[in-house]
This record gives structure tokens, C-alpha cells and sequence, in this order.
């Protein structure tokens, strides 16, 4: 069904588009492709064969429903409408497709950012609906699928997706308190789901709160057993008691049939104690929620873990489902089955489709045989750990592994494989400068409005662009416009340098060699992509760029090299300030002037660090970053530091040196006056006071203005349109010579281009690894993982001595003689991250240390070439706690409840922080149990007077300076930095 994502996409994008400015004509045009999309979808729905295709079709008819009412709500947006939930989210009825619901809804969200929001007024427009229903129906059964867009950067590339997270079918009858339980069977569920999504290491961000799926089902409470059969494939195993239970208790007879295990006959009822006279059920409803196990567990002490069924492919795997917080003497291990399944390969239910759907728990007896095929081919016994499937050779190693998963909430982690573990620098073409980069900004009118809030209306009524080419500077070329439609008229051009530049990148001149480069090409011992030798295996050639037609040979390269080393086809568009300001007026008339999808790379909701709009049947994208991400400074300053500027005197070729210098400084602009178009025709300069800003209630200088009236004078600016045109222009120019140098002194410093990377951090990750060369090996090891998450605390921000002192010297304000002297000093360290970079550092050969009972660590050398991560027990002795009050060694993660109330009770604040029982990193003269730590530090401890009392684990590794050189390089060309611009530049490693 690609025709079914990609219609979805279309409205999707739409919705993206007209939410920001779009105009009356604009949204019927919106509505008039939702209503196409509809019936489309309808029309296939009723085709539809199976329950997985039909499932399908529902969710893509509920979004785009969900996207018509969202455009229907742009047209009544600031009419003045009174704020309550039903203008904020809207119920709309919809067709079921399934026989054994009686009611199915929408709740469309209209206005809501935050997911809670949303859910807390759809709980309103959902009791009325649940009340209607329950006048005709004694009980039914509810679960409800919240529907929210995603966002992704993977490989350089946004990828957008509708996500469900759906609940549990739950029963509602005539006298139950509908309001509590949306809360605890929809809002926390769907809360706790979505925070576990975004924070487990995902990488998805939710960008946008589209609907609640409301399916309201017939139950019959009476309706007889939940019993099913379990698949064929896991009953093979033989590793779960399946009892053919009568009624709707299947969870407790599962449980019952654990605690009193039966010889044979198993499966029967019969052969155990009845559930009621052995467990404490009071409040507990049947069939049993997830939601009720905690009370369960409470109210029997037994901990329960559920486990769950995957179909892939036909085949199954088992997976964890809800693990318990606390294990008990008493231990269960439950697997949750049903009677359909989502096959994810085939994308369809399997199993009784055309019936409800139900669950049945059943004993699982031996977990280890149940699962031990789906993780290992090998034989051997093994000991599993039952909440991520981590297996062990020895009952031991499996007892310290569950220290440290229990205290985490990932339940199956996705390691490297050992393929995978090595982290290499892999972006060579990353050396070839991009052959088009585009530098642009916009100019906006300031609309007074009535809003005391947000008193004035940004609309955009200039826009400019230019074009650096890398390879040729005769294509490089400035353009600007100014007009209501200015936005359009970028988009419109940008389209048509598209497909100006895909002619270029078509047309592939031939290699161009003088007999002197064949000479060095037949001298070459080494590719000149890669760096590395060729070998008598390697096929070497001639690599060359294929822009240029002569001139064009560039070193000889392996063949696989060769091969990837090409030409970027995705130009970077660069603004300053594109996620603050710039990027929330490109971004509809980008998404609709041209056919294809935009993806987004957000920082919140309303930021982005990054979008990138592909063109469709086109090889060309642009990629739209911001400069900001790369030189953290306001373009003034920036351009300050300048002291060249050849894009300047080209583009302004026909003036004289003088007016140029004027250009080379920052402009000023009368923002607050420029508050409609017809101010561009303003024949003067506007006072001084005219160039009050608002936003930051302040002017401009004196010698600021005088700057301005020299500019307009020297320049024969006839109104303020042209001051503004070349105001515009200038700052387009003077980010374009910042950008250009910056590329130029990073491309020159460390052979990558950072027109290619969307921030600093990553291009500077790259610029490591290419300069060091050095191979990290990624952890394999989930247990090693737990281990060293275990020694990562943070940073420390805590006064552990006074809070507050005062020097009594003779230089002092209110100096007593009658007291000794006493002076405060304070204490810096320069370049503390470029030294701590500088110093031994893990690369890779992580191993334990079987022999820990002869292991000395003081005799571990600083520079040792295999470094050690200890987990220890250590004794703070008494006689130290005054000497080391100050600043304790050790900080540990503690529960603030630990603390007596002595520690706090002249600070109140401090109390009240205490009295709520958080976890925070403190310095403490406390003992340390199972301390993680890294040898170094251990033996400043242990030097300082500290006592290791037990050794638990040490893991061992190879370690060297590998950073060293790189953090050398940067202190060294700071350095030698001719000016500020570069002084700057090579500060950002540090």
C-alpha cells in the first residue's frame, strides 16, 4: 500500500504548509485535497479483504480527517472565539470496519502542543460520548490510539512518520467513574509511553499532537472462558503451562498453576487450589489489566513479570512486555498471548481476525527454554536474564548482572553487532568541497497590533540570495527582490536553480591530464581519498572532477574510492538565525512551490536545527542550516574579525574603496518604522529616533546613526526601499565572506567541508576522526554498558562548606583590627577540557578481569597502555570528614531523604528540596558500596586516606593519547592565529 503512505504524506506536508500562513484560498484548495483523499480511502475500505488491510486504511482515514478539520480550524483562527476545549479538539464520528465495535471517533487535536494538554480536554468531549453509549449498553470495552507525527535524523536525512500508541482494551460499565478512569487508563498510559519513546535512545521527537482514535467494542461480561491455545511453535518448546480455564481468570490460575506446580494433567483446572482461597484479589477486576498487576503484587507479595509475543515473517519471538520493579521471594513469570497477531513482515492480523480480540495468560515454566533459540544457536546451558535476555554461562555472573539491569528500564537493548563495533571515519566525500553553497536572508515589516502580547506582525517584504560556486566564481551571482510575494519569488527561484544545476551536474567532462600528473599518477603509492597504500591486490585510477573540463585531475585513487567519492547534489542554504527567526516564513512557500516531501530535523517543537526540501524527479535538494550552529555570534561580530573581503569588492565592483569600507561594517535598520510598504518610499533618512527598537528598548549609537547617514549619502540612496536593498544585500555578503573564510580555514586545517554537516558538533566529531585516525570499538557487551553507565554522574554544583564568607583584611570595607586577617582567593583553571582531552583515554579492548583478588591498582601506572574502570567498596575513616568537608571525594547519586534533618535545618528551602525524596548528585563523607570509578581517581582516594575495602569487578581496556594530537593541533594554530576571526575558529574544539 506505498499509494496509501504516500497520500497520507501529501496531506501531512499540506497541513505543515497552510498552519503557517496560509490564506483563505490557499485552505480550500487543502480542504478540496482532503475530501479527494477521503473518498479514495472509503472506496478502498470497502474492498477491503482483511483485518490487517482494513486496519491500515482506518488509521490513514482518521489522520487525514484529522488533518481536514485542523485546515477547517486555520479559517476560524483569531475570530475572537472564547477559549474552552471543544475550540481546542474536536470529535468527529467515523464508519467502523469491524463487526464487534458499536462505536468509533476521532478527537481531532485543533490548537495543542503538549500531548497532556490534548488529552486532558479530550477527556471532557470523551465522557459525554461514553454516557450516550452506556444508555443502550450495559458495559462495554474501550481502548483508545493516540496519534502523533515523529521526526528522525538518520545519515543526514529527516525522516517523518505517524506513530500510534495504543491501550489496552478496558471495561466500562454504567457506574464507573469515567473521568478517573480516562486518567489512568488513557492519560498516563499514553503519557508514560510517550516519554519512554522520546528518552530510551530512540532518536524520535514528537513534532506534532494529531488525533485520539476512540474504538468503543461490545463486551459481555458474562461471555465465558478467555482461554486460547498457544501458537504451535512456542507449545513445542514445552516451556509454559497453558490451563483450559472456564472464565475470565486466566491470569490467576497462570499464577496459581506457578505456585502449586501439578505432576501432569497440567492444563486442568483440577488439579490446583482455587485462586480465591489463595490469593488476595480485593479491588481486582477480571479479566486483569496490566494497570491492576502492581496491586496484585502488593497485595500478595509476588513479583510479576509479563512477556509477550512478536510475529515476523510467521514466526514468533518472545519479548518482554512489563517488568516488575521489585523481585520477590515469590517470582512469576507470565507470558501474555492473544488470539490474532500483526504480522509486521506481512502487515496483517493473523489468527482469528473476525473475532474480538482477547488475551490469556499462561506459566511460562522454563524461560530459558522458551527463549533460548531466539537468541543463540548454541547449545550449552545457559542463565537468563529475564528482563533484557542477556544470557550467562554461570549463576554468578547473572547475579551481578541483575544488580545493575534492575535499576534500568530498557528492556531489550540494541547493541553492535561484532561486525558493527568499530567506529571509523567513513565521510571522505565530505572532502570535496560543495561545488554550490547559498547564502540568503529576508527583511520583515513590523505591523502594529492590538495584542499587548505580541504587539507587532512580522510579514516579509524582502528577500535576497547568493550564489558562492566553489569551482568557478563566474557562476557565483547575487539576486534580491522586495514585494508582498517575496517568499514566493525565492521559491521560484530556487526551482529554477535547480534546474540550472542539474544540467551542470549532468554534463561530465572527461579526464584532463598533463604528462606530469601521469607521471605522479604512475609514482602514486597511496589513494589520495582514503590515505592508505595500494596494495598489488588494488585496482588503482584515475580519479578527476567531473565539473571542470580541464585542469581536472585530482590524484589517484583505489577504485572503490573512486567510486564514492562524488559531487554532493544537495545544496546547503545557509541563513543566520534560520532556527530562531527565518525558518517559520520559508518553510510553507518552500513545501508547496516545489513537488516533494521537507524534511525536518527539530530542536522542539517550534525549532529546527535543519530542513532539507527534496525535489521530485530531480537529483537536487537544498538544505537549509543555520550559521548560527557553526559560529555561535552575531553577524556584526562576526564580521568584525574580517580583514579581507573579496565577495565584497566583487559584488560591489563599480564603487569606489571608500564606499566599500563602509560596507565592510554592519549595518543599521530602522525596524520599528518600517511598519508597512509604503514606507519604502520615505524620501529621507529617518531620525535617530526613528531607529528605536522596541524588542530591545534601546537605539542605536550616535556614531551608529552617523555611520547610516554616510552610507545613505555616499551611496545616493534616493527613499528607504533602496536603503533597504542594500542593507539586505550587505548582510547576505557579509555572512557569505564569514562562511566563506570559516569553510576555507576549517577545509584548509582539516581536508573536510562544513558546508556539509547541519551543526559544529558533528562537523568537529568528523574533523577527530579524521585527523586521529584512530578506531573506537563500540561496547558489545550489555553488561559492560550497565557498568560504565554506573560511573557517569554529571557534573558537581554543590557547596559543601559555607554558603557564604566574608575576608576581614586591610582591604576589606569594614576592616576589624581586632580580628585576625583573612582573605578569599580565587581559584580558574585554563584549557580544563583541552587537558582532560589530552590525557590517556579508552580506544578499545574492553575485557573483565577474572583475577581481581591480586589486583593492585596503586601499582597501575598513570600512562600505562591498558587502563581499568573498578566497581569498589570504599571506607570514608571518621578522622578525614573534617579535613575533606569541603569538598569530599566520591560523589555519588543519593536519595535526598537519606540526609537527616540536622544537615539542613537552618536553610528552609533546602529542607523542603530534601523532604521530597529526589535523587541528586552529592559529595557525601559517607561509605561507598559498589562504587564505580576510574583507576586514576581511585588512587587519588586511596592516597588522600580513603580505604578500599572490596574489590567487586574490573574492567579492563587498551588506552592512549589518541586525542592528544588533535587537541594539540587546535591549542597550536590558536596559537599562531593571525586575527580574531581565526583565534575563534580554533577555540571551538574546546
Amino acid at each position: 500500500m506505498y499509494w496509501l503512505k504516500g497520500l497520507t504524506e501529501k496531506i501531512r506536508n499540506l497541513i505543515d504548509v497552510l498552519s503557517t500562513t496560509g490564506n483563505s484560498g490557499e485552505i480550500e484548495v487543502g480542504l478540496h485535497e482532503c475530501d479527494k483523499a477521503v473518498r479514495k480511502i472509503n472506496h478502498n475500505l470497502r474492498n477491503a479483504m482483511t483485518n490487517g488491510e482494513k486496519q491500515r486504511l482506518l488509521s490513514a482515514l482518521n489522520s487525514i480527517k484529522s488533518y481536514r478539520a485542523q485546515i477547517k480550524h486555520l479559517i476560524r483562527k483569531g475570530r475572537g472565539l472564547r477559549e474552552t476545549a471543544k475550540h481546542r479538539v474536536r470529535w468527529e464520528d467515523s464508519e467502523s470496519a469491524f463487526n464487534n465495535r458499536i462505536h468509533t471517533g476521532i478527537i481531532t487535536n485543533l490548537q495543542h502542543k503538549d500531548p497532556k494538554h490534548f488529552l486532558e480536554d479530550s477527556k471532557a468531549i470523551f465522557e459525554r460520548r461514553l454516557h450516550y453509549v452506556l444508555k443502550k449498553n450495559s458495559a462495554v470495552k474501550v481502548n483508545v490510539s493516540f496519534c502523533g507525527e515523529f521526526v528522525i535524523s538518520k545519515a543526514d536525512k529527516v525522516i517523518k512518520e505517524l506513530k500510534y500508541f495504543t491501550t489496552s482494551n478496558s471495561p466500562i460499565y454504567q457506574d464507573t467513574n469515567i473521568s478517573e478512569w480516562f486518567d489512568s487508563k488513557v492519560l498516563h498510559p499514553i503519557m508514560k509511553q510517550l516519554q519512554e519513546f522520546q528518552e530510551k535512545d530512540s532518536g524520535w521527537a514528537l513534532k506534532k499532537v494529531v488525533n485520539l482514535g476512540v474504538n468503543i467494542n461490545l463486551f459481555n461480561p458474562m461471555r465465558g472462558s478467555s482461554y486460547i491455545d498457544l501458537p504451535s511453535h512456542i507449545k513445542n518448546k514445552k516451556a509454559c503451562v497453558n490451563v483450559k480455564n472456564d472464565d475470565q481468570a486466566c491470569f490467576a490460575w497462570a499464577v496459581v498453576s506457578a505456585l502449586y506446580p501439578a505432576d501432569k494433567h497440567s492444563d486442568r483446572t483440577s488439579m490446583y487450589p482455587s485462586y480465591t482461597s489463595i490469593l488476595n484479589l480485593k479491588g481486582i477486576q477480571f479479566p486483569m489489566t496490566i494497570h491492576q498487576i502492581k496491586n496484585f503484587e502488593n497485595q500478595n507479595d509476588i513479583s510479576i513479570n509479563i512477556y509477550t509475543l512478536k510475529l515476523n515473517m510467521c514466526k514468533y519471538t518472545v519479548v518482554p512486555f512489563r517488568l516488575t520493579k521489585k523481585v520477590r521471594d515469590k517470582h512469576v513469570n507470565l507470558l501474555m498471548i492473544h488470539n490474532q497477531y500483526y504480522d509486521e513482515y506481512k502487515n496483517s492480523f493473523e489468527g482469528e481476525s473476525d473475532k474480538p480480540f482477547r488475551t490469556h495468560y499462561v506459566w511460562i515454566k522454563d524461560l530459558s527454554r522458551l527463549v533460548s533459540s531466539q537468541l543463540s544457536m548454541n547449545r550449552h546451558k545457559k542463565h537468563f536474564c529475564n528482563r533484557c535476555f542477556h544470557y550467562f554461562y554461570s549463576h554468578r555472573k547473572l547475579c551481578t548482572h541483575m544488580d545493575d539491569c534492575m535499576k534500568t528500564d530498557i528492556c531489550i537493548p540494541q547493541l553492535p553487532s561484532e561486525s558493527e563495533k568499530v567506529l571509523r571515519f567513513k565521510n571522505f566525500k565530505n572532502k570535496c568541497k560543495a561545488p554550490f553553497v547559498i547564502y540568503a536572508d529576508m527583511e520583515a515589516i513590523l505591523v502594529p497590533t492590538k495584542d499587548m502580547k505580541e504587539y507587532q506582525k512580522h510579514i516579509p517584504c524582502s528577500v535576497g540570495y547568493y550564489v558562492k560556486c566553489s569551482y568557478d566564481d563566474s557562476l557565483s551571482f547575487y539576486r534580491s527582490y522586495r514585494g508582498e510575494d517575496c517568499m514566493r519569488w525565492l521559491c521560484e527561484e530556487l526551482k529554477r536553480f535547480a534546474e540550472n544545476v542539474e544540467t551542470v551536474f549532468m554534463c561530465s567532462y572527461d579526464i584532463n591530464m598533463t604528462s606530469l600528473q601521469e607521471e605522479d599518477f604512475q609514482k602514486s603509492n597511496f589513494c589520495h581519498i582514503c590515505e592508505k597504500p595500494f596494495t598489488y591486490e588494488d585496482k588503482k585510477v584515475r580519479d578527476h572532477n567531473h565539473l571542470l573540463p580541464t585542469d581536472n585531475y585530482r590524484g589517484a585513487a583505489h577504485e572503490g574510492c573512486n567510486i564514492n567519492f562524488k559531487g554532493s547534489h544537495t545544496i546547503p542554504v545557509v541563513f543566520h538565525n534560520l532556527s530562531g527567526y527565518d525558518a517559520h516564513f520559508i518553510i510553507k512557500d518552500i513545501a508547496l512551490a516545489m513537488d516533494g516531501r521537507v524534511d525536518l530535523l527539530p530542536i522542539t517543537k517550534e525549532k529546527y536545527i535543519s530542513f532539507t526540501k527534496n525535489i521530485d524527479d530531480s537529483s537536487v535538494s537544498f538544505r537549509f542550516i543555520d550559521s548560527f550552529k557553526f559560529m555561535n555570534s552575531s553577524l556584526d561580530k562576526l564580521s568584525s574579525y574580517l580583514t579581507e573581503h573579496p565577495i565584497l569588492k566583487t559584488e560591489f565592483s563599480q564603487f569606489t574603496e571608500e564606499q566599500i569600507k563602509l560596507l565592510t561594517k554592519k549595518g543599521v535598520y530602522p525596524y520599528d518604522f518600517t511598519d508597512s510598504f509604503d514606507k519604502f518610499n520615505y524620501p529621507h533618512i529617518p531620525s535617530h529616533d526613528q531607529f528605536f527598537n522596541r524588542l530591545v528598548e534601546k537605539n542605536i549609537s550616535a556614531e551608529q546613526y552617523q555611520h547610516a547617514q554616510l552610507v545613505w549619502n555616499s551611496f545616493g540612496i534616493r527613499n528607504l526601499g533602496e536603503y533597504s536593498d542594500l542593507y539586505l544585500k550587505t548582510d547576505i555578503i557579509l555572512l557569505a565572506e564569514v562562511f566563506e573564510q570559516f569553510r576555507s580555514s576549517c577545509h584548509r586545517t582539516y581536508n573536510l567541508d562544513p558546508a556539509h554537516y547541519y551543526t559544529l558538533p558533528g562537523y568537529t566529531w568528523d574533523c577527530m576522526l579524521y585527523t586521529t585516525r584512530q578506531e573506537l570499538e563500540l561496547l558489545t557487551d550489555y553488561d559492560m554498558v550497565l557498568f560504565i553507565q554506573k560511573g557517569i554522574r554529571g557534573g558537581l554544583s554543590q557547596v559543601c562548606g559555607k554558603r557564604r564568607v566574608q575576608a576581614n583584611n586591610k582591604y576589606s570595607p569594614n576592616y576589624d583590627s581586632t580580628k585576625a586577617d583573612t582573605y578569599l582567593m580565587y581559584f580558574d583553571i585554563n584549557n580544563q577540557y583541552g587537558k582532560s582531552m589530552s590525557e590517556f583515554l579508552p580506544y578499545g579492548g574492553f575485557e573483565w578481569v577474572e583475577d581481581i583478588q591480586n589486583f593492585d591498582v596503586m601499582s597501575v601506572s598513570d600512562d600505562a597502555e591498558g587502563g581499568f574502570i573498578l566497581e569498589v567498596d570504599l571506607e570514608y575513616p571518621e578522622h578525614l570528614h573534617d579535613i575533606h568537608k569541603d569538598i569530599p571525594f566520591c560523589p555519588e547519586h543519593l536519595n535526598t531523604k537519606v540526609l537527616s534533618a540536622s544537615h539542613v535545618k537552618d536553610d528552609n528551602r533546602c529542607m523542603n528540596d530534601f523532604a521530597s525524596g529526589s535523587t541528586k548528585l552529592m559529595a557525601s563523607l559517607y561509605d561507598k558500596t559498589k562504587y564505580v570509578l576510574h583507576y586514576r581517581n581511585l588512587k587519588q582516594a586511596i592516597a588522600n586516606g580513603l580505604v578500599l575495602k572490596k574489590i567487586h569487578r574490573v574492567l579492563k581496556f587498551k588506552q592512549s593519547l589518541w586525542l592528544k594530537p588533535y587537541i594539540d593541533l587546535n591549542t597550536e594554530l590558536r596559537r599562531q592565529a593571525k586575527n580574531e576571526f581565526e583565534k575563534n575558529l580554533f577555540k571551538f574544539d574546546e
